[in-house]
């Protein structure tokens, strides 16, 4: 049997996305990300160069993704926001490594800052071509975009008690209903500036 490398480094990527997902960057443990992924903790610190290091690379990776998945252009933002939604929902693990990021990095530069700002600039661009105006009205929009819809997901126990809803799948139905909603106003209400 061959030693794949490329599959190993898979393995720990995913089970340092859970491990870091579950008990954040102080709380996750290498001998748990190298058990999980049937790898030894010199393969960690020989693919990824440590846990900080880690977890950086998994955040950015994981906003890399919806970034890619996902347009907020002004012109189709009910369904850019729905698609939103519901990726958030299927991927929980991104708001829980952003939250877990923000109660632990410190308030310095975050692991790969200047490369994440690229990405978040290529979508205030988007906006910008779409006909927004004022860079500043883009980037304002754009951050409560993503506030509005993730916020549904950062506190769900928030959401239970708020909703009073028993079934949870219909708390968050009536969520994207609602956020669906208010992105088409907001559309409408930036077509019109």
């Amino acid at each position: 049997m061959t030693y794949d490398a490329e599959a190993t480094r898979q393995r720990i990527f995913d089970a340092a996305t859970a491990e870091f997902a579950r008990h954040g960057l102080a709380g996750a443990r290498i001998d748990r990300i190298a058990a999980a992924a049937r790898a030894n903790k010199q393969a960690i610190y020989l693919y990824f160069g440590g846990k900080e290091k880690l977890f950086g690379l998994v955040v950015r990776a994981k906003v890399d993704e919806i970034c890619h998945s996902v347009s907020l252009d002004p012109r189709t933002l009910p369904e850019g926001v729905g698609l939103l939604f519901d990726w958030y929902h299927e991927h929980p693990d991104l708001i829980r490594l952003l939250l877990w990021e923000a109660l632990e990095v410190d308030a310095g530069q975050v692991a790969g800052e200047e490369e994440r700002k690229g990405s978040y600039r290529g979508h205030v661009d988007g906006l910008m071509d779409a006909g927004m105006r004022e860079r500043a009205t883009a980037q304002d929009w754009l951050f409560t975009i993503l506030g509005l819809v993730a916020w549904n997901f950062a506190v769900p126990q928030l959401r239970r008690l708020i909703l009073d809803e028993p079934d949870p799948e219909r708390a968050v139905a009536r969520r994207r209903a609602v956020v669906v909603d208010l992105a088409r106003a907001v559309a409408e209400q930036a077509a019109t500036d």
